[in-house]
């Protein structure tokens, strides 16, 4: 039987920790914190990462997905932070690769505006060496013997030499290993080939322009491939542009479409501001009709979307 996953972006909600609670009583799968480089509008905003792990000790089986963009964070702290979150709430981390490769962008750092190819190359040399970082403790790397007071077995943490093509890390990684061994990784479909995500996001103008590049995305290996969808119940609105499938109609009419984006995408993301009508109208309806796939309280978010938890790259006959 066809089931899906769903997850919903939260970025403009203001009752946050209402709207994560709410969401995984609901069934989410997890929840999206988009993010980025340039200040909000309406002033302070904690970063994605921040707001991530604010809901983490509130939350006990939805997984937190955070926004983080690879041309302005820097890759070690980047993947301290996301391990961080993993161990926080207890392996339910996940990280969404962004990349603005804008002048104005790069204009926070210092930096410059960066061509196409120079803009994947960037991101395929951050999410390495932050998967590198990762894996730079095994997982039996603390051992808190109290009998000689060591905390770690240095004979289990490993060097990280990474050199790319504007920066260098040198490892350790200061955080243990993270529980799910690395936080799951998503990234829009034009940006697949360079992160590897474990989850490739595709948007489209139409139904059959989704399944095209969901099958595209298969094709290139994705584990799983999600939709991503913007909904305005019952709206005549018109909606800025974005590479998203867009939605106006009614509830019973989304959970038809969700039908049929399951055939060919293994889930969805949500992006509104309707989420009170989307948990009363949309969801009890897909669970009715057996189409969502909750995540089990306790799991972590690799268990949830039924992804492995990858061995390290340091293992004994890695490559």
């Amino acid at each position: 039987m066809t089931r899906l996953h769903l997850a919903v972006e939260l970025d403009g909600h203001d009752a946050l920790a209402d709207a994560v609670t709410t969401a995984e009583s609901s069934g989410f799968s997890f929840v999206t914190f988009d993010d980025s480089p340039l200040p909000p509008g309406g002033g302070f905003r904690l970063d994605a990462t921040g707001r991530a792990a604010y809901v983490s000790t509130l939350t006990e089986r939805i997984g937190l997905a955070a926004t983080s963009n690879v041309t302005t964070a820097e890759p070690f702290h980047l993947a301290a932070q996301l391990a961080s979150l993993d161990h926080a709430s207890h392996g339910r981390a996940a990280w969404i690769v962004a990349a603005d490769g804008s002048a104005e962008a790069l204009a926070t750092i210092g930096g410059s505006k960066l061509d196409p190819a120079a803009l994947h190359r960037e991101v395929a040399d951050v999410v390495e060496v932050v998967r590198r970082l990762w894996d730079s403790w095994d997982d039996d790397a603390v051992i808190k013997d109290v009998a000689t007071g060591r905390y770690l077995d240095p004979g289990r943490v490993h060097h990280v030499d990474f050199t790319g093509a504007t920066f260098a890390v040198k490892g350790p990684l200061i955080t243990p290993r993270p529980p799910q061994g690395r936080p799951v990784v998503l990234a829009p479909d034009g940006l697949a080939e360079a992160a590897r995500p474990d989850v490739v996001l595709v948007g489209g103008t139409g139904l059959e322009d989704v399944r095209r590049r969901a099958q595209r995305a298969r094709e290139s290996g994705a584990p799983l491939v999600f939709a991503e969808v913007e909904v305005l119940l019952d709206t005549g609105v018109r909606l800025p542009h974005r590479d998203r499938l867009r939605y106006t109609g009614s509830a019973p009419g989304l959970v038809e479409l969700l039908g049929w984006l399951a055939t060919s995408v293994d889930g969805v993301r949500l992006h509104t501001t309707d989420l009170p009508r989307l948990i009363e109208e949309v969801l009890p309806a897909l669970r009715k009709e057996n189409l969502l796939v909750p995540p089990e309280p306790g799991a972590t978010l690799r268990t949830s979307l039924g992804l492995p938890r990858p061995a390290s790259l340091f293992a004994e006959g890695a490559a």
